[in-house]
């Protein structure tokens, strides 16, 4: 048995990696509307059923376009740094104003927002088992134990020095998935900064662990932390 061959994943491809059910479609992780073009080579791709697949397509947008709004202050669409959220905001004015009436300014003038924390939590939880079923090769179709997601500047130092720091690994991935061969092999097809995977430098970059947990840690555009553990 050759430890570089990536094999293990081979026995999930007849299910969704987000519900179990049988497939019949393709889903990338991340979602391509997180990510800026040109997309990165090789950009993950999972298996997932249409209704599934379907049930993010109005979310991811929302998510993308609400955190590009926070980090700029506006739903103005020429304050977009991003040209796909630019591009989002203008084609869709109802998702422009759903966003807007979020935003609200408190006594001292500044800038608040309250974000749908359903549509959020659901991308959320679509990522982080997207990423797990990749690289553990062990889908988490079930409810996770915990799921958070906050600013990273809302963070106390602790908390930030405490997420940005991979987990020691007790115990290494399966023989044959991503994780193995990363983490013993040494393989990756996307670039490592301290055990975090960079999808896209200042975009996307996630880190999953696997000591008697699942976890999965994400960071959208530098600014929203996110992580689920099942």
């Amino acid at each position: 048995m050759d430890p570089r061959k990536l094999y293990a994943d081979e026995r999930f491809t007849g299910l969704c990696v987000y519900c179990g059910r049988e497939p019949s479609t393709r889903d990338h992780v991340p979602s391509r509307v997180l990510l800026d073009e040109p997309f990165p080579a090789d950009l993950p791709v999972v298996s997932a059923c249409e209704a599934c697949n379907n049930s993010f397509s109005l979310d991811e947008p929302y998510l993308a376009c609400l955190v590009e709004c926070v980090i700029t202050g506006s739903v103005d669409p020429n304050s977009a740094r991003r040209e796909k959220v630019k591009r989002i905001l203008t084609e869709k004015p109802a998702l422009a104003s759903l966003i807007a009436a979020s935003r609200r300014e408190d006594e001292s003038g500044n800038v608040l927002w309250e974000p749908d924390v359903a549509r959020v939590r659901n991308v959320v939880l679509k990522l982080a088992r997207g990423h797990a079923a990749y690289e553990c090769s062990e889908p988490q179709t079930g409810e996770p134990e915990c799921l958070s997601f906050i600013p990273l500047c809302a963070m106390s130092a602790e908390q930030l020095r405490s997420f940005e720091t991979p987990p020691v690994e007790h115990v290494w991935p399966e023989l044959g998935s991503r994780a193995f061969l990363r983490a013993v092999v040494g393989n990756s097809e996307v670039a490592l900064d301290d055990g975090w995977q960079v999808v896209q430098q200042g975009r996307y970059r996630y880190l999953v662990s696997h000591s008697g947990q699942t976890a999965v840690r994400l960071v959208l555009s530098e600014y929203l932390a996110c992580e689920v553990v099942w």
